[in-house]
Order: structure tokens, then sequence, then C-alpha cells
């Protein structure tokens, strides 16, 4: 079964908070090539994207009893700056081109300032912007006004997904470094680097501002660490078999740069030597191009590899519905959990 993630109305609301806040962070300084910057910041954050982490982070407050309110909106948006400051960071580490269907930020600003040293100024404008919309997510959330002795709590939360989705991060670039990652291993990076942030701490920030208990959060990581493993398996699948023109992005990027994913890692285990050679070859090759790429992904199917990581997308999202309705949670947020769960998993984009 294949869905399109389509946001629910949760994302007019949140891009409108988004517009607002933004419209008071304008460039303290004149000069117009700083203007442009922040411009082109604020376009990126404002255009495109799926708005999970709102709604996951919404639906963690609904479930917890909290009711449809400015505040959670606030602060379900905040979650979205934290998002559009990592992602900048990671086109710079990948080196990609295209993310939203668009130039990438740090290529969008070596555009502005072609010449000598264009890559190079883009890549350090592009660390810059992607951690002042770090700041203006703490900034964002901090004045949420949700009542402070919660609002510390999600803090906390908040300051723990960070950390995680950091330590993934950096397990990701040491991934590139090291051959042969295990399917455990390329497992434990996904579960830092996407599963965590994408939805078990957005739900339990969520969560903790609404004042849930720790049997709540303890459900919400029971749901959402399975679930936000899927998403990414669903996410390596799709970079490498899916569409550019409905990912937003190269079908290339992962194979040229040697990601040590979990569909390729469950390939390595099942390959002959010929095709281990193969996979070896032009695994993070700069050289590929697409006649090995199509190569490559043949081997994916005839491994049996990406039929693999289809099952285990299944399993996962298996027990992330069985962990929704083991828990005590407000119907309603349930029935949009469910709903959201579906979505992720088996989303074509």
């Amino acid at each position: 079964m294949t869905v399109s993630f389509t946001p629910n109305l949760l994302g007019p609301r949140v891009d409108e908070r988004l517009a607002a806040f933004l419209d008071g962070w304008r460039a303290p300084v004149t000069d117009q090539d700083v203007v442009a910057a922040y411009r082109l910041l604020i376009d990126f954050i404002l255009t495109g994207g799926k708005r999970v982490r709102p709604q996951l982070c919404y639906w963690g407050w609904r479930g917890a009893g909290g009711e449809d309110c400015e505040e959670i909106i606030s602060a379900a948006a905040s979650l979205e700056l934290c998002h559009a400051g990592l992602l900048i960071h990671d086109d710079i580490m990948d080196g990609s081109e295209l993310r939203r269907g668009r130039s990438t930020v740090h290529r969008s600003l070596a555009h502005l300032h072609a010449g000598p040293g264009a890559e190079a100024f883009g890549q350090a404008g592009g660390i810059l912007l992607g951690t002042l919309s770090l700041a203006w997510s703490d900034a964002l959330l901090s004045s949420c006004g949700v009542e402070p002795a919660r609002l510390r709590a999600a803090h906390h939360l908040f300051d723990a997904m960070r950390a995680e989705v950091i330590s993934g991060q950096y397990l990701d670039i040491l991934s590139q470094l090291r051959t042969g990652a295990s399917v455990e291993q390329a497992l434990t990076t996904i579960r830092y680097k996407t599963a965590k942030y994408t939805v078990e701490r957005p739900l339990q920030i969520g969560g903790a501002l609404a004042g849930g208990t720790p049997e709540l959060l303890a459900s919400y990581s029971a749901f959402g660490l399975p679930l936000g493993e899927a998403f990414q398996l669903r996410d390596d699948a799709l970079g490498t078999f899916g569409s550019s023109a409905e990912t937003g992005k190269s079908a290339l990027d992962d194979l040229r740069d040697g990601k040590q994913t979990v569909l390729f890692a469950q390939a390595v285990e099942r390959a002959t030597p010929a095709q281990l050679a193969y996979l070896r070859t032009w695994h993070g090759n700069p050289e590929l191009a697409e006649e090995h790429a199509a190569e490559m992904r043949q081997i994916l199917l005839d491994t049996g590899a990406i039929d693999r990581v289809e099952s285990m997308i299944e399993e996962r999202a298996g027990q992330a519905v069985e962990a929704l309705d083991a828990a005590p949670i407000l119907p309603e947020a349930r029935v949009a959990l469910t709903a959201l769960t579906a979505q992720l998993a088996h989303r074509d984009s």
C-alpha cells in the first residue's frame, strides 16, 4: 500500500505562526547581502516540508489532555525551526544539491556570490544560517507561553533530542569512513539520527507540555521508536528507488555518498562475490553515474535487500500500532496518530 503524506490542517497554522515569529527576526544590519541571506533562510523555512514533527508534538499534547490553543502551535512550530537548521547542516555534510526540489541553502548562497571561493562561502554561510535557525527554535519554544514547570520538563526533552540527533549524525558520517557496517550498526544510527528526533521526542515534548505522566511519556516512546525507524527505512528506500521529482532530492546522493543504510547492509549480507565487488566499487564513489546506480539498484532487488527492508517497515509499523493501542491517551489523538502511522511508513515522497 502506498499513501501520499498530506499535511493536515495544522500545517497552515504552523506556517502562520512561523511567519509571524520570523517577521520579528529580520536582519539586524542593513547590509543588503546579509538581508538577502536572511530572506533565503526564511524562504527555506516557510516553503515546503511535511511538518511531521509539529504534528506529532501537537498530538502528543492532545493525547495528554491538552486543549487546542496557540501555545502548543508555537511549541510545535519551534520543532520545525530546529529541523530546518539540521537539514541545512546535513546538506552541507552530504554535499547535496537539492532539497525540497530546489537548490540547497548552501548552494543558493554560492549562486548569490558566484566566483572564486563561492563554494567555500556557501558552506560557511550555510553553517551560520543553519545555526541561526537552531537558535530561533530555542527562542520560540522558550516563549511559547506554557506554564513554566511544564516548559522546563519539555525543554529537558528538547535538549536531549538535540544531543541525540547530533550523535546520530556523527555516527552517520563516521559510517562513511568505516566500510562494512552491519544491519544492527545501521539501525543504531537511524535510531538516534531519525527515530528519536522525528517521532519519539516530538510526541514526548508535546506530552510534557501538557503535564503528561511518566507512564504516558513511556508509551509515546514505545510507539515512537519503531515508527521512527520505519520512517527512516522508508526514507532510505526512497533515497535509492524514489523519483527525485517526488522526493525533492537526487536518487544518486545516498549511493554516491556511501551512506551505510540498512538497505545497503542487507544487500552486503546477501550478495554474491561478484555482486559484492560491484557494490564495493561504486558505493561511495564520486564518479558514480546513473548507469552504475541502476546496476546497484538491481543488486538490491536481486539480493532481496529491498524486500527485507519492506518487511522491517511493516514489522515496525505493526509494533507502533500495538503500542498505540495500549497507550493511555485520549481517543481523538489515538485516531490521528493511527492515521499518521500509515502515512509515515507508507509515504512515496
